[in-house]
């Protein structure tokens, strides 16, 4: 198993680790209820540090971006980033991922740990315009710093005040160390991504760095498990959970992120047949009024009668209800719906609601 270089600083906080991923990750310092309402109402640090990065590099780097991934890059400017996905040839999801534009001729892609390998062997398979792809997660740490209270932590590290708009980055230094600030985010709240090179000492210099300015916002170290759920809050798709190599990203939600318009790329001639006969089932949000825990793998219910799988689910901690999502025959798909947790042999009734769960 791998260790991200804050594995130190987990290990000093007691922090309760996990493998995931190939890497020894903490899920929880505190409670992952005490983490999640911290970066809801003030702000928390995750360590995501294994995440991958994968940068291309080349006169037809656009090109080879274009070509392996659903969304138009071409929109992309200088410090701006993308919410896209890559699929297979039959619209199956390899996986979704984040395209950084850095210059018309570097794009940095950040990709899923779990399938960081595999993703880097499809681009590799996938080169045919003689672009450099270079697999650089090693070298680089990942700090989340999210919540309302997240940039005037970032600020205070910063080498210089910033007004960041949504899916941008620039380039800095925090504690005088070079690093990638950008502002995405997996929660729903205001939060900024801070990407560095450097060992562990480095690593840690930083980390100490954002606590201390965030300790008069009460800052809280986060893990796994609240990422998770604040995630699901939102919903946001979790790949393995909720998108893989057998959902497309029409029926998952993601036709937003799937331009049919641009020229082609891997996966389109299926997608658009896809479109054209219609989808068969579709991801769908439930919340429920009842005490109960949905988790991966329940079946959903109608009249006793299967209808589709609950892909994520978890009892919310900011309005302590049961949310889910779930694959649904296209038939009970619609907002409004009743449809039932199957949970241990007993139907407890959910409906299909609108995201996200927690309005923001």
């Amino acid at each position: 198993m791998k260790k991200t270089k804050f594995y130190s600083v987990h290990e000093k906080l007691g922090a309760k680790i996990v493998d995931f991923a190939g890497f020894k990750m903490p899920v929880q310092y505190s409670s992952i209820i005490a983490e999640h309402k911290a970066v809801r109402n003030s702000v928390g640090v995750f360590d995501v540090s294994h995440m991958g990065e994968i940068f291309i590099r080349g006169s037809k780097a656009l090109d080879f971006v274009q070509h392996i991934t659903v969304n138009d890059a071409s929109v992309l400017y200088d410090g701006r980033v993308q919410y896209s996905a890559m699929c297979y040839p039959d619209g199956g999801i390899v996986d979704d991922l984040l395209v950084y534009r850095i210059n018309e001729k570097e794009f940095m892609l950040v990709v899923n740990a779990s399938n960081k390998d595999k993703d880097f062997n499809w681009m590799k398979e996938n080169n045919n315009l003689d672009v450099e792809v270079t697999d650089e997660s090693d070298d680089y740490s990942l700090l989340a710093v999210q919540g309302p209270n997240s940039k005037a932590v970032v600020e205070a590290v910063c080498d210089k005040p910033f007004e960041l708009e949504y899916y941008h980055f620039f380039s800095g230094k925090i504690a005088g160390i070079d690093a990638i600030i950008s502002r995405t985010g997996y929660t729903g709240e205001l939060g900024y991504e801070l990407y560095f090179k450097g060992n562990e000492s480095t690593a840690e210099k930083i980390w100490n760095v954002v606590f201390e300015a965030g300790e008069k916002f009460d800052i809280k170290p986060a893990g796994l498990g609240a990422r998770d759920s604040l995630r699901l809050e939102m919903g946001f798709c979790l790949y393995g959970n909720d998108i893989d190599q057998t959902t497309n990203p029409l029926e998952a939600g993601l036709g937003w992120i799937t331009k049919f318009k641009k020229n082609e790329f891997i996966g389109k001639e299926t997608l658009l047949k896809i479109k054209s006969s219609g989808l068969k089932r579709r991801l769908v949000p439930m919340i429920s009024e009842e005490k109960a825990f949905p988790r991966h793998g329940y079946e959903l219910t109608v009249n006793k009668r299967k209808v589709g799988t609950i892909t994520s689910g978890t009892v919310s901690p900011v309005l302590d209800k049961a949310i889910a999502l779930g694959y649904v025959s296209t038939e009970y798909a619609n907002e409004g719906n009743q449809i039932n947790f199957l949970i241990r042999g007993k139907e407890i009734p959910a409906v299909i609601t609108k995201l996200p769960f927690v309005k923001k």
